[in-house]
């Protein structure tokens, strides 16, 4: 009996142990369970959080170099956008009216041969397709966007032949019409960024994504009022021409001012082939800043050679720059100031830079660097 007792006694306290034991077990279980779901929910929560608007600077350097120059036989310019990897371009009707080649200038100042691959009568969108841009990363188009009265925006284009010139600006008017003759333009965006002879068909672009918005397109010169296509009414028309282009091209009418490149347009190139290599050289994109280089230059130096030259300088700023047309090529004279990390830390120091431009086959390249005391 006594046995018996004993045995109860020790069996209920196994049981109340083992119970005790899957008590903290089940408690501890739930608790990690909870703390897992818990942290998941914040992973969620921040992935789908508002992402900080990306610095304009970075904006305009990654759209620039899909933006480009159009360039017809007669000389008159307009602009355009890379917005597939098959190289097609993007521009109004009006800039390429009548022609069915034209010249693609990119933004490091390289030329290409481009076929009109589309163009339409009725809205003023057309499509050029350029060989030599296949495979390059367009520019990231939102056609789903709607931009509010204002949202900030950035026009990109060559206004007046001054390649890769950006204004800002904001969405001052939604759905607007105005007639342009041959165009009517429906539901398009009103722009406090000015347009600029020359700046049509160049992207508008969302200042807080960095996305293709529109199509700069028209402008009424009192008050510098500018309108841009929305690119999703555009698209479906784009995209028809880039699967199957058009053999056959109607002949449209010019609605813009033209500007025509003169010898004068050779300085402005080269002040701006300087600037944009040194901009290169601070974003430490040595790659675009080789691609700048005359076949001199590159021919003397390896691209690893030139990148290391440069790898311990942190930043360079312009503070004089001067250019000067001598015979066929141009001088630029710059004093820039030239921070570097040393063995003891930053050390700024000014420096006298002497660069000449020169086209080599239809392309502005510079074709020397040299330090001055």
């Amino acid at each position: 009996m006594k046995k018996r007792m004993i045995s109860s006694i020790l069996i209920s306290l196994l049981i109340w142990i083992a119970g005790g034991i899957g008590f903290f077990y089940v408690k501890e279980y739930t608790a990690k369970k909870v703390y897992s779901e818990s942290t998941i929910l914040n992973q969620n929560k921040d992935v789908n959080a508002v992402q900080p608007p990306l610095e304009i600077k970075e904006i305009i350097r990654e759209a620039q170099k899909k933006v480009v120059m159009v360039e017809l036989e007669d000389g008159t310019v307009g602009s355009g956008f890379l917005y597939n990897h098959k190289g097609d371009i993007i521009t109004n009707a009006h800039v390429i009216s009548g022609a069915k080649q034209v010249k693609i200038r990119t933004t490091d100042a390289m030329g290409f041969d481009g076929d009109v691959i589309g163009i339409s009568t009725e809205t003023d969108v057309a499509v050029i397709r350029v060989n030599g841009l296949e495979n390059v990363e367009p520019l990231k188009l939102a056609p789903n966007t709607s931009l509010e009265l204002g949202d900030e925006i950035l026009a990109l284009g060559s206004p007046l032949g001054f390649q890769n010139t950006v204004t800002t600006g904001i969405i001052s008017g939604t759905d607007r019409e105005l007639d342009v003759e041959p165009y009517k333009y429906d539901n398009v965006y009103q722009i406090s960024a000015p347009i600029a002879p020359g700046n049509s068909g160049g992207p508008l672009i969302d200042r807080r994504t960095g996305s293709v918005v529109g199509i700069n397109s028209a402008r009424i010169e009192q008050g510098s009022i500018g309108f841009s296509l929305p690119i999703g009414t555009v698209l479906p028309l784009v995209n028809s021409w880039s699967e199957t282009p058009m053999k056959n091209l109607p002949v449209v009418e010019a609605v813009d001012e033209v500007e025509e490149i003169d010898e004068n347009k050779i300085i402005e190139t080269a002040d701006y082939l300087v600037s944009y290599f040194i901009d290169s050289i601070n974003y430490q994109d040595f790659v675009t800043a080789y691609s700048l280089l005359g076949s001199n230059w590159q021919t003397n130096i390896d691209y690893q050679s030139f990148r290391n030259d440069y790898l311990n300088i942190i930043s360079i700023r312009v503070d004089e720059l001067k250019t000067t047309k001598i015979e066929d090529k141009v001088l630029v004279e710059t004093v820039l100031t030239v921070t570097e990390q040393t063995d003891q830390g930053h050390k700024s120091t000014s420096k006298k830079m002497n660069y000449v431009v020169a086209y080599e086959n239809d392309q502005a390249k510079i074709i020397s660097e040299e330090q001055h005391e």
